[in-house]
């Protein structure tokens, strides 16, 4: 009871500007479904009554997007492994889409749910938490909502920031609503940074210093799942892609994929054995691309379509999603996306470099800084100033298989160096688990 009493409660401002933003943010719902009936379980997850319960006393990852989802990939398959249940519950359609394409299928079936997060009320949080009586609460990177950390602390439930980050600008967007940040922190049971200066800038907030540790980064831990590895060798054969050169443009933005694949037609047109998979960031563009590729009377098959390569195909339209890694197995050589676009930022590159796949990038990075930082320092990565260097370096990694295979030593070595906070994460979510009973 004390524990409860402890708990503090959410500014009333902060209660009713959600409750004005929630007819839009439901019209806004509306507008992206694709169908009614996906508008009405997305409806159902977000504001009640709730999907069924699969397990109740399950481990409980709140995981925003699909880069989250990533990074706790490694920890999600740990304890399902260990036969755990598991909820996953994003705020993102990609997110879902990605945590359900790794996880909701055999073996793990009977033990993985994932769903929408609900909306950050009071009232549908405390009906989400007595419905599926989760056993922890594990927040990923940067994903904290203020009334979603009370109840957990209403209800005695741990709540953890597993791979925290915290960017400078970002801390001060939470400095200006200390009032609400501030007691946020102060009920996190624990938090575990990727760095000092993660760390420090939460301490700034409103942190007890005391409750928090430094383990490193998360996603170096990553490995490629068995069942797409596995997917990619029969698709090898299906296809012919034996003798193919095969580059991916993963995650990529407006214009990205118009200005690259520009650079890349005379290519695609003189060298049948080139072959270009693009993946779009977001599944709203797949459309879009497609005509981009039309334009450039590209030959182009489409995912969507179940349509295989062919042996004329040049552009491959991977458009689906939750099967990033399954691109990535058939490549040898890969653009990574959002880095070249204004503002951009970069996605996570460590995906392709754990399964040995040449890595370039364009120079906006800057949402990975430090990780990029450390494979240019070791030559394990090639960053492209603009559009015709990223494509000659993409053709470079294709045609010198020398040079290509020094770049992939470097950046394992990177990779091997910085893994092992896997384990400090699992060593403390067993702490916290070992202290809780089921409901």
């Amino acid at each position: 009871m004390a524990q409860q009493n402890a708990v503090q409660q959410t500014p009333f401002w902060y209660n009713f500007l959600l409750t004005c933003i929630k007819p839009l943010y439901r019209w806004k719902i509306k507008q992206r479904a694709e169908s009614d009936a996906l508008f009405q379980q997305e409806c159902l997850e977000r504001f009640g009554p709730f999907q069924p319960v699969k397990n109740s006393g399950a481990i409980w990852f709140h995981a925003v997007s699909v880069g989250e989802t990533n990074a706790a990939q490694p920890l999600i398959e740990h304890y399902l492994k260990l036969g755990h249940p598991v909820l996953v519950t994003n705020t993102t359609k990609t997110g879902q889409a990605r945590a359900k394409s790794l996880f909701q299928k055999a073996p793990y079936l009977d033990l993985f749910q994932a769903v929408y997060l609900p909306v950050d009320q009071k009232s549908l949080l405390k009906q989400f938490f007595q419905r599926y009586q989760p056993k922890i609460l594990a927040l990923v990177e940067t994903e904290i909502w203020p009334n979603l950390i009370a109840e957990a602390k209403k209800q005695q439930i741990p709540c953890i920031l597993l791979n925290a980050r915290l960017s400078e600008k970002s801390a001060n967007g939470y400095a200006k609503v200390r009032l609400l940040t501030q007691p946020m922190l102060q009920q996190l049971t624990w938090l575990l940074a990727q760095d000092v200066a993660t760390q420090q800038r939460y301490v700034s907030l409103g942190l007890d210093q005391a409750k928090s540790q430094v383990v490193g980064n998360i996603k170096f831990d990553i490995t490629a799942p068995e069942h797409f590895v596995a997917q990619a060798q029969q698709l090898k054969q299906e296809w012919h892609l034996a003798g193919r050169q095969i580059i991916t443009l993963a995650s990529t933005h407006a214009p990205e994929e118009l200005s690259l694949l520009q650079e890349l037609q005379p290519h695609l047109n003189s060298n049948p054995n080139l072959l270009c998979i693009v993946v779009p960031r977001h599944p709203e563009r797949f459309d879009e691309v497609y005509q981009v590729c039309q334009s450039l009377n590209l030959k182009t098959q489409r995912r969507s379509l179940q349509q295989p390569i062919e042996a004329d195909t040049q552009v491959f339209l991977a458009d689906s999603m939750g099967e990033m890694w399954l691109w990535y197995t058939l490549s040898q050589a890969c653009f990574v996306g959002g880095s070249l676009n204004e503002p951009g930022g970069g996605h996570n590159i460590l995906e392709p470099i754990a399964l040995d796949v040449a890595t370039v990038i364009g120079p906006r990075y800057f949402n990975f800084q430090s990780i990029v930082d450390e494979f240019v320092a070791e030559q394990g990565i090639l960053i492209g100033d603009d559009v015709a260097q990223v494509v000659q370096h993409l053709l470079s990694c294709l045609d010198n298989s020398a040079n290509t295979s020094q770049l992939v030593e470097h950046a394992q070595q990177v990779l091997q160096r910085n893994q092992g906070s896997l384990q400090k994460h699992i060593q403390l979510l067993d702490h916290y688990l070992a202290q809780t009973t089921l409901p």
